[in-house]
């Protein structure tokens, strides 16, 4: 039996509660027990002591969940309930008194109330769960107590929702709040839009707090963790705020409120309110690497602490976010409201402004990319994908969808993007909503590197070295591994599948054959470089043909942003005259010095190495382009003592410096679901000499059993956003 304080009314100004009496319930469930956390009910499984129920239990209830704190009223004293599940219907089990001369119904109200949009309904007691629909069902009666089993229709708009009880004898009526109650979408209803049947999948996508983001290159892929922390104290209550926040609550609440049941208006909503561009959205998004007025983007580890930043300043925009920001607090925030969703990274992603799924490069005579920059290729972009049916669209486009919250193109008439069936970008079928030619463009559009000489003459140039689309990866169900998705965006290279997805989307500069004119070059490396070392890079020249051939090789290394956007050189080589036998290869090294490339590195840690070899005779250009990563030290996480349940536990974490100078300002920032209430800033007050540690302790209480991830962000002067995590399992009492 619960014990729940008297439930105040729902406030037209404050249509959230701080405290919602009643659990966040979703639609029936199978799922196992998880745990939440904070001032909110998750429904979870360590809140009932019924095992047999704890087994066939989500994290929340029937729609939304499957069971759910209920409340009953008996001449002013204290609220009471009982819990109850289903295999079939979400239900809550509410004890009642009963009189034989009452009539009994249900008042129930969501946001913005009205019959007509879903949002309200009033139902008696009947004698089987009717499909669909709000019932109260009675499934016993003890005395003068009724035990009613209340069912959620699987399509009901999510969000807040008052329940009252209506009693009349003879001519007299009265009216009871019963209290309030949150409604979410549910991943173990077969009848729910976002229905997912596995349990394995159901517990990632939904259940875990914490995971990875891909960040790096294609050729060297980092992983870097991340706290979703979708179930941490407040975060629910900010996301329903989020929506409420939403252009389209504002102009119409009571339609906005009506279109919630589905998880396509809402992701769509959620891809538009995590940037700030159009709206009070989260963030604000920045790439110029000037951060003094707010916070790196690199330096985030989590979005619990972003999400509250927001809700406390009044929803005024957080500064700063970048792709895997963005689309991390979309992830926290489409899971909170009960979306299957994970973090997905392209490499090498085009930003095709136009839609003619085509990314020119203009460049110099030294291969110096000239005018516009708005279209790019980026080493990497982030987004989600949600799991969802799609009743608006033809058969075989449920499941993965893809949405991009950063903003970089307006969808109708708002910076936002998606969902887009990822079965539809693999087929090329650019007609589907929403934002499809945006998406594939990201995945398959095709470069061309045009050279302007000083005669204002155009010449095409040859790069093998760049393809669009690599690696596309996200986290791998329950281990803690890379999973590779591309082929569910791709066809195989060369494939006749592909070639049709191509013709489908009038992708015809992908059906032209490459120009190969018997020359080649590759930018190579000969090993892993380290942030603070001097390293060598190489050109590659082959010649193939049986001609002798006089070049000019122009080498040069600049810092760069991931997304496209260069810095100072740290490197040039300029070789006028370069002979080529015959059918040979000829490897030019470049120098690479810490000296030249310390003060002008981004947080990104990336250098680009460009080779130009031109041969003026002919007219002959050829570009060869790398980024290179400079990895970062490891952090070092030990645990001390035996994590126990609600009992005090110390992390030692440690970096050691690898420059040959000081590092001063260093600042050890710590947080993880269920192991820290909140983020922990750890100062180190003195510089950190040269091949020393920087080290500090901190303590943690886990709350919950089970496993977590300790998140760790380092900061100095020298060495940025360098990230650690460690697994920590923690077992009962």
């Amino acid at each position: 039996m619960l014990t729940l304080p008297q439930t105040p009314p729902i406030s037209s100004g404050d249509p959230l509660l701080s405290e919602p009496q009643f659990s966040h319930l979703y639609k029936r469930s199978q799922g196992k027990q998880a745990v939440g956390g904070g001032g909110y009910n998750y429904l979870l499984g360590t809140a009932f002591e019924d095992t047999e129920a704890k087994s066939r239990r989500g994290p929340w209830g029937d729609r939304h969940l499957e069971a759910g704190w209920a409340s009953t009223y008996q001449q002013g004293a204290s609220q009471t309930g009982s819990c109850g599940a289903s295999e079939d219907q979400g239900l809550i089990l509410l004890k009642v008194w009963a009189s034989s001369s009452e009539r009994k119904s249900w008042t129930l109200a969501g946001p913005a109330p009205s019959e007509e949009a879903g949002t309200r309904a009033r139902f008696p007691l009947s004698d089987a769960v009717e499909e669909g629909a709000w019932t109260a069902e009675v499934v016993g009666q003890q005395d003068s107590a009724l035990s009613l089993q209340l069912s959620t229709p699987p399509n009901a708009p999510i969000g807040l929702y008052r329940l009252s009880l209506e009693a009349s004898t003879g001519y007299q009526g009265s009216s009871f709040v019963l209290g309030h109650f949150i409604l979410l979408f549910n991943p173990w209803c077969p009848g729910d839009a976002v229905y997912l049947d596995s349990d394995e999948e159901r517990h990632e996508y939904i259940l875990t707090q914490h995971g990875f983001i891909y960040q790096g290159l294609a050729t060297f892929i980092k992983n870097i963790p991340w706290n979703f922390g979708q179930f941490e104290d407040g975060i629910l209550d900010i996301c329903l705020t989020l929506l409420d926040m939403n252009p389209k609550f504002l102009r119409d609440a009571g339609r906005d409120c009506s279109r919630r049941s589905s998880p396509v208006y809402v992701g769509r909503v959620v891809s538009g309110m995590v940037n700030c561009n159009d709206d009070q959205g989260v963030l604000l998004g920045r790439w110029d690497n000037n951060y003094g007025d707010g916070i790196s983007p690199m330096f985030w580890i989590g979005s619990v602490d972003i999400l509250r930043r927001w809700k406390s300043s009044g929803c005024q925009r957080v500064k700063y976010g970048q792709c895997w920001v963005f689309a991390a607090v979309a992830c926290t925030v489409l899971r909170c409201l009960g979306i299957p969703t994970r973090v997905v990274t392209n490499y090498n992603s085009a930003h095709d402004q136009n839609s003619n799924l085509l990314i020119e490069y203009f460049r110099n005579e030294f291969g110096e990319i000239q005018g516009d920059k708005s279209e790019m290729i980026w080493n990497f972009h982030c987004w989600v994908e949600s799991w969802m049916s799609r009743p608006d669209l033809q058969p075989g486009y449920e499941g993965w969808q893809a949405l991009d919250p950063t903003p970089q193109e307006k969808s109708e008439g708002t910076y936002c993007c998606g969902p887009v069936p990822v079965r539809a970008i693999k087929e090329g079928d650019l007609s589907t909503k929403y934002d499809a030619p945006f998406v594939f463009a990201e995945v398959n559009a095709d470069v061309v590197d045009w050279i302007r000489q000083d005669d204002g003459s155009m010449h095409k140039s040859i790069n093998h070295s760049l393809v669009v689309g690599l690696k596309i990866s996200t986290k791998s169900v329950g281990r803690d591994e890379r999973q590779d998705i591309t082929h569910t965006y791709k066809y195989p290279e060369g494939s006749p599948e592909e070639r049709e997805a191509f013709k489908r989307a009038n992708h015809l500069n992908k059906l032209t054959e490459k120009e190969d004119t018997g020359m080649a070059m590759r930018i190579r490396v000969s090993q892993s470089m380290s942030m603070g070392s001097d390293f060598d890079v190489f050109a590659y020249i082959t010649n193939n043909t049986s001609e002798e051939h006089t070049c000019r090789l122009l080498l040069c290394a600049r810092t760069v942003s991931y997304n496209g956007i260069l810095g100072p050189e740290c490197g040039t080589k300029d070789l006028l005259n370069l002979s080529l036998a015959p059918f040979s290869e000829k490897s030019i090294p470049l120098r690479i010095l810490y000296e030249k490339y310390c003060d002008c590195l981004t947080e990104s840690n990336l250098i680009k190495v460009r080779g130009l070899l031109t041969e003026p005779a002919v007219n002959s250009y050829l570009l060869a382009e790398r980024d290179i990563y400079l990895e970062n030290p490891e952090i070092k996480i030990r645990i001390l003592g035996e994590p126990k349940q609600k009992r005090k536990l110390v992390a030692e974490v440690s970096l050691r410096n690898p420059l040959t100078t000081p590092l001063s300002d260093c600042i050890f920032t710590v947080e993880g679901a269920g192991l820290t209430e909140e983020q922990k800033v750890v100062e180190i007050p003195d510089p950190v000499e040269a091949g020393e540690d920087a080290k500090v302790r901190v303590d943690l209480l886990p709350l919950h059993v089970g496993r977590h991830k300790l998140v760790v962000n380092f900061e100095s002067d020298k060495l940025k956003a360098v990230k650690g995590f460690r697994n920590v399992i923690v077992g009962p009492a």
